[in-house]
């Protein structure tokens, strides 16, 4: 295979779950053929200490993701409804630690 064919793969996320019962984290990108490539080379990349039990591999292209710049538009909003920020209710003195 030249290397013009491997510039044109698709880049495709990773992500792994160390051990079962806890979330998949994003551990990198790669590029391959097709989506059972990207799994292989997943493993091969980022597993090798036998550290993961699932790999996710999603194509860059299927991911839609906010502007940073689009912050205060999506998240500043909440600020503006006290019903979601609880600190305006009385607890009694025997609740400790909240």
């Amino acid at each position: 295979m030249s290397k013009a064919e491997k510039k044109n793969w698709p880049l495709y996320e990773i992500f792994i779950r160390s051990k079962a019962g806890l979330n998949h984290r994003h551990v990198g990108s790669l590029h391959a053929a097709d989506e059972e490539m990207a799994i292989e080379m997943a493993r091969d990349v980022y597993t090798r200490r036998m550290e993961g039990v699932s790999i996710w591999v999603v194509a860059s292209t299927d991911i839609t993701a906010s502007d940073p710049t689009d912050k205060e538009a999506l998240f500043e909003p909440a600020e503006d409804k006290i019903y979601r920020h609880p600190t305006f209710y009385e607890l009694p003195d025997e609740v400790k630690h909240m």
